[in-house]
Parts: structure tokens; C-alpha cells; sequence
């Protein structure tokens, strides 16, 4: 089956986080360093927000703030949306796109389980159809022992 648990298995929990009183600017250089996109915010351990890249471009670039002393805590988005290691992987990028969310939490129980990016999703989805027309097409042609 080609649910979140699976894809977070293959992928890895690993979630990074920060604080909403990180500057931006630290913020972003851990991002950098890391390699990714995106940032958890988290205070005391729970998830209150989450810092993009997009956030940094809207709500800090554009708005002409200094990253050396904006807080992540003023900046991030906070709707967070989360899914379930049970939620199927294409219920999990309906989420994505109707949200317009490019990195979903995973909970389970009330505690962090791990976090997809849109990548994630898209690059399981795209390998369960390659399987999947794989499976056809010997089907086809007959490669089935008979």
C-alpha cells in the first residue's frame, strides 16, 4: 500500500527544526547547510508554525525586513496542516495542492512522526505507476509464467 508510514520508512523521520525566536538569518543558513526547503517551528517540543522559502521571500525580502534581527516566530506561516502515517500517499498530495503546501508534517498519537515535501510524494508516486505499467505491460505481453 502507498501510504505516508511507507514513504516516511524509505525516507527517514529526520525532521528540522527550529524555534520562533531564531533570527531569520540563522534560520536560513541552517536551511542552507541542511538542504532543504523548509523548517518546523517548534516551542517545547510542539509544532507552531512552519519557515519557507517562500516565507522568507513574502514576509521578509519583500517586506524589506532585516534577517539579521526578524525573528522566525514573526514571519512564519502558521496554518500548519498536518497528515497521519496511515493517510494514503495521493490523499497526502491532494492535501499539498489544495493547501498549496509544498512540506506536511506527519503526526501520529499527537507527537512528530517525520515531514514529506512535495519531492517526496511525487517522486513515490511516480514509482509506484512506473511499477504499476510495468506490471501491465508484462501482463500484455505475456511475460506471467502460464
Amino acid at each position: 500500500m502507498d501510504t505516508v508510514a511507507h514513504i516516511l520508512k524509505e525516507k527517514g523521520n529526520q525532521v528540522h527544526h527550529t524555534s520562533p525566536q531564531t533570527t531569520v538569518f540563522h534560520a536560513v543558513e541552517r536551511m542552507c547547510a541542511l538542504r532543504v526547503g523548509a523548517m518546523l517551528v517548534c516551542e517545547g517540543g510542539v509544532p507552531v508554525g512552519m519557515f519557507t522559502e517562500r516565507d522568507l521571500m513574502t514576509r521578509v525580502i519583500l517586506a524589506g525586513c532585516d534577517p539579521a534581527v526578524t525573528r522566525v516566530g514573526e514571519v512564519m506561516s502558521r496554518d500548519l496542516v498536518f497528515v497521519e502515517p496511515s493517510t494514503h500517499a495521493r490523499e497526502a498530495m491532494a492535501v499539498m495542492t489544495e493547501k498549496r503546501c509544498r512540506h506536511l508534517p506527519v503526526m501520529t498519537e499527537g507527537k512528530l512522526a517525520g515531514m514529506l515535501s512535495i519531492g517526496d510524494v511525487v517522486r513515490w508516486l511516480s514509482r509506484s505507476q512506473q511499477f504499476e505499467i510495468q506490471h501491465l505491460h508484462d501482463y500484455i505481453v505475456g511475460k506471467y509464467p502460464g
